[in-house]
């Protein structure tokens, strides 16, 4: 679909909308309901019962100007894949945060849940390595503040009900969420991990790709030379220099290591500058997860 681009882009390959700016509000509630309490349970079970953010091969922490990842070190990586007939196409990636839900980019969604499968324990997109697991959606969620045709107004977010829950191995595990309000401090090393293309206009990589991004805090994000009003609340900014993501990284994460060593998406990717994917103080955007800490709860719990 062939659209004009006004001031970013997003990043999927299938699908590219308009953007105006606008306001968005942040959920400022304080109290929890028993809805909120029981959707806390339920994640907490699923963490508890599986653990979170735990590569069993660690990546190499030395995608644009990035790098070939090492196999399976991103083990919550996924390929979202959409289908023509019995072809299907890498068109977005996203994050396995349980092992029933896989987190991505609202405008990765543009058809029905039967058009799209996931495919987990992907490192070479054009070899069965045998470590593959599909997943068809038996549900796709899109936040419903999500407007196609305001990218910058925000709520950029879905959640995927897989068809069969994934089995957790070393080569399929799920990401940490951050907790709810949680920020990174600036300059804050993270890694932009996908298989979108290499440079703008060019060609999708076979392999995974990685790159590290510091974060860019919200106070420099949004200076009138940076994003200015374009950057919103709930989102997040890291690069801005030689390396960023690029199209079909949407809907990927941001995964910053803890200092207890796990592994926590603050990011889903979601827009970069109409000028290209590494334009000097155009920082890739993303969906800032703990904004939607609530709202992920909840939708995993009661569907």
């Amino acid at each position: 679909m062939q659209v004009v681009i006004v001031n970013c882009k997003v990043l999927s390959v299938a699908v590219q909308v308009g953007v105006k700016d606008s306001m968005v509000l942040l959920d400022k509630r304080r109290g929890f309901s028993l809805w909120e309490t029981k959707a806390a349970l339920f994640l907490t079970s699923v963490v508890s019962a599986h653990g979170c953010g735990k590569a069993a091969y660690p990546p190499s922490t030395k995608v644009v100007n990035g790098e070939e990842a090492r196999p399976h070190s991103w083990p919550w990586q996924i390929s979202l894949q959409v289908g023509s007939g019995n072809y299907f196409s890498h068109t977005c990636g996203g994050t396995l945060i349980s092992p029933s839900w896989v987190m991505t980019a609202g405008h990765c969604i543009s058809r029905s849940s039967s058009s799209y499968r996931v495919v987990l324990g992907e490192h070479d997109r054009d070899v069965n390595e045998g470590t593959e697991q599909v997943r068809t959606a038996a549900k796709i969620i899109t936040h419903s503040g999500w407007n196609p045709s305001c990218v910058a107004c925000g709520n950029d977010i879905s959640l995927i009900k897989l068809s069969q829950p994934a089995v957790l191995n070393d080569n399929v595990k799920t990401a940490c969420i951050p907790d709810s309000g949680a920020i990174l401090p600036h300059n804050y090393p993270c890694y932009v991990t996908g298989w979108g293309r290499l440079y703008t206009n060019g060609p999708l990589p076979g392999k995974l790709q990685q790159a590290q991004l510091p974060v860019i805090d919200h106070q420099h994000c949004t200076a009138g030379d940076w994003w200015g009003s374009t950057v919103k609340d709930s989102m997040v900014c890291a690069g801005g220099a030689e390396k960023a993501g690029c199209n079909g990284d949407s809907g990927g994460p941001l995964n910053c290591q803890r200092s207890d060593g796990l592994w926590f998406v603050h990011g889903v990717t979601s827009f970069v500058s109409s000028y290209g994917c590494n334009t000097y103080k155009k920082p890739t955007v993303w969906t800032r997860v703990s904004a939607f800490r609530n709202w992920i709860d909840n939708t995993m719990a009661y569907n």
